[in-house]
């Protein structure tokens, strides 16, 4: 294997203040930014609801809280993998330049993804590819979609499977929801001492990165770890403990990123004492609510989800969203599966403004068939991260829709910064087919935002 070392740090620092809401400051200090990347390129600041952590950097780029062109939040990840091949000594076909122009001229990150497609960058020895539940389902899948030759991926999921145990586990600590498990079907997936890559998209203190490490050293031990986020804001004491663990362990943990930094905290948030996102006001659009099954597109795994409150789901899920791994000769099929979905989806669009909607940790296939489907779409996704919403000119959240997850009512999913008329239709990915009630307190919402034709498609039934 290529001789792998850290990024190092600039000394042409650069300080940011952020007022976010109330007296809530958070004051950043840029420390390196290679590819001189606009901060408002990335990320946009919020409010959380949270009393681990009070502010939420919130992702332009990867297709979570704000839409986004699909192709944008495809090179995110692909960016991470250009970064991880220049750690090997490898070149991509696509320059990190060409990425950050798409990043901030969309209508160009067609392009630049098909030419990075077609050019894969070749791995020379096996590498695991991790993406962490639930916002960097996506980040990591594409960016070990990036490589060919011996890669493989699995992305940590929240969800507890009654057939399958967990490979690992681990938590996260001040995430809303902290525990992460790992089912691999393969149960030789991390066997070996060939590097894990591990991709998150963003490490503010890497205590979730070192969490993983020790999990994964302890059962399946091997030199190096790497860890991939496009921010990364730890602190000298936080970048110590690395060092620490890489000495006890003898190990090596280089870290990428698009930007690095510190940040500094002052104040809390002033803002409504309701947490309770309000109902949207009804539109004036009669909206058509439409099935669409393109379950005979993909392949499926037979397991029964558990909920803490004694219910569960038989139904299976996809294979090829990577929580069961995925390994390269998955791929090519995987691709004809999202065209040919989306070839079936393009024909229900009633419009030239789609918005194309994933939930949860059902990421990807959503994004990359939302990619095919043609102009005018954009992509995002539901998430259980709660968020203040504030509608000022700057701030990252404009509205906010609570409602019962559809996969554990007992958990509150959020659909973020989408407005009345914003869109012509709505496609909604749901990876298992679900009792109608679990879909309904979605569907209420989604029927009074102004789409014409609110498309639910599901993957597995």
């Amino acid at each position: 294997m290529n001789s792998i070392t850290s990024q190092a740090f600039s000394h042409n620092q650069k300080k940011y203040t952020y007022n976010i809401a109330g007296n809530l400051e958070v004051s950043i200090t840029v420390q390196r930014n290679p590819f001189d990347l606009p901060l408002d390129t990335l990320f946009k600041m919020a409010a959380r609801i949270n009393k681990k952590r009070s502010f939420l950097f919130v992702s332009k780029v990867l297709g979570k809280h704000i839409p986004v062109h699909p192709h944008v939040s495809l090179l995110a990840g692909a960016a991470l993998g250009i970064l991880y091949a220049e750690l090997l000594g490898q070149k991509s076909e696509v320059s990190m330049g060409e990425i950050v122009q798409a990043f901030t001229e969309p209508e160009t990150a067609g392009d630049v993804y098909r030419r990075l497609k077609t050019a894969p960058i070749v791995l020379d020895e096996p590498t695991t590819f991790i993406g962490f539940a639930e916002t960097a389902t996506a980040l990591g899948h594409s960016m070990y979609d990036l490589f060919a030759g011996p890669a493989r991926f699995l992305h940590t999921t929240r969800e507890m499977i009654a057939e399958l145990q967990s490979v690992i586990s681990f938590e996260e600590e001040h995430s809303h929801a902290t525990s992460h498990r790992c089912y691999a079907a393969d149960s030789q997936f991390f066997d070996g001492n060939t590097p894990i890559v591990l991709v998150d998209d963003e490490m503010t203190t890497g205590k979730t990165a070192l969490n993983i490490i020790r999990e994964l050293h302890a059962r399946f031990p091997r030199k190096t770890y790497v860890v991939a986020s496009l921010l990364d804001w730890r602190s000298t004491a936080d970048r110590a403990k690395f060092e620490e663990l890489e000495r006890e362990l003898d190990i090596e943990i280089p870290c990428l990123s698009l930007l690095e930094g510190t940040i500094e905290v002052r104040g809390v948030p002033v803002l409504p004492e309701n947490e309770t996102p309000p109902a949207p006001v009804s539109s004036s659009v009669a909206t058509v609510i439409k099935h669409v099954s393109v379950a005979a597109q993909f392949g499926h795994m037979n397991a029964t989800s558990l909920i803490p409150d004694g219910d569960s789901n038989e139904l299976p899920y996809v294979m090829g969203t990577g929580r069961f791994g995925l390994q390269q000769e998955d791929n090519q099929k995987l691709e004809e599966s999202c065209a040919a979905t989306a070839g079936i989806l393009k024909l229900e669009r009633k419009g030239a403004r789609t918005l194309c909607l994933g939930t949860g940790e059902f990421m990807f296939l959503p994004m990359r068939i939302a990619a095919m489907m043609g102009e005018g779409v954009y992509y995002q996704s539901t998430t259980r991260s709660p968020v203040h919403p504030v509608p000022s000119e700057g701030y990252a959240i404009q509205t906010a829709f609570a409602y019962p997850s559809l996969d554990d009512p007992g958990v509150i999913n959020y659909l973020y910064n989408v407005q009345d008329g914003m869109y012509d239709d709505l496609f909604i990915f749901i990876e298992r087919e679900m009792r109608q009630e679990r879909i309904d307190s979605l569907v209420r919402i989604v029927e009074q935002l102004g789409f014409k034709q609110v498309n639910l498609v599901v993957f597995a039934s």
